[in-house]
């Protein structure tokens, strides 16, 4: 086909085998589609495609995705609103003729249904981090890391020390929207034998918050995770070294831990056994 249809913050352009998604980027462009940028999606990837009424003048026209193609909406599991979703391109309803035309040509195209074995539409890629409220998330590609914050972490937390989880070791990603009450992104382990503990005592999950792991930061990292296991395959779980930590960094770690001492939340042997670990990293 080779043409573009452009709508309100994204453009289309169709191609033999694809169709290139080119997000705005703008005030009014809802974040995730600005970290996106652009995505191809394969054919392939997709079951089919419909031209509804929109709100306010307009017309949508809509991608949909077979289950399994997209990590991205693997692990959005369908709390994303309407308004953010990357395969809905609307358009003003006086285009309504021209999308028809792009949907019919479209739909011509396609030829698969049903769940996919792999991911079609490639994920975001690695480095990524964001800011939880109770601490920092980063992956490299291998492993993702939580490093606690001062001030959101809970005792737990602090007892269990920052982490490194390989992909090597992960069975998956829970990511609960930040936009509803309790979000929060929990790697889920190989094989787990227990059930997780709540979100906010879990050294395995981060929690969301006001401001903190925002739709357009922590869905993106949470894809790229589930695509890096997927890719990734059953496997053993591969030790990570500790990295070596700032000497200032860790005595406030260690003033920390005294005041939790203090307050009863850490017993003399977790007192004596963490503030060993600590000065093993120095």
């Amino acid at each position: 086909m080779g043409d573009v249809l452009a709508g309100f913050h994204a453009a289309w352009e169709f191609e033999s085998d694809s169709v290139l998604i080119r997000y705005e980027r703008g005030i009014r462009t809802p974040k995730l589609f600005q970290a996106l940028g652009e995505r191809r999606v394969p054919l392939e990837a997709l079951a089919g495609v419909t031209l509804t009424p929109g709100k306010r003048g307009t017309v949508v026209l809509r991608a949909e995705p077979r289950p399994g193609a997209d990590p991205l909406m693997e692990a959005a599991a369908g709390q994303l609103k309407e308004g953010c979703d990357p395969y809905r391109l609307v358009l003003p309803a006086e285009r309504e003729t021209l999308a028809e035309y792009y949907a019919d040509e479209l739909r011509g195209l396609l030829s698969e249904s049903g769940k996919t074995e792999r991911y079609l539409v490639a994920a975001p890629e690695a480095p990524l981090q964001f800011k939880a409220y109770d601490g920092k998330a980063s992956f490299d590609g291998t492993a993702v890391t939580f490093r606690w914050s001062w001030t959101g972490a809970s005792s737990a937390k602090w007892k269990a020390g920052d982490q490194s989880f390989p992909v090597a070791g992960l069975g998956g990603v829970e990511w609960r929207s930040p936009e509803a009450f309790e979000g929060y992104l929990r790697l889920l382990p190989r094989d787990a034998a227990t059930t997780a503990p709540q979100a906010d005592q879990d050294p395995a999950s981060v929690v969301f918050g006001l401001g903190y792991g925002p739709v357009h930061e922590s869905l993106p990292f949470a894809a790229a995770v589930l695509a890096a296991v997927r890719e990734q395959g059953a496997g053993v779980p591969v030790p990570v070294p500790a990295p070596r930590r700032d000497p200032a960094d860790i005595a406030e770690r260690i003033r920390h831990l005294g005041e939790l001492h203090q307050q009863g939340l850490v017993t003399d042997e977790e007192f004596t056994s963490k503030k060993a670990e600590l000065l093993a990293q120095l």
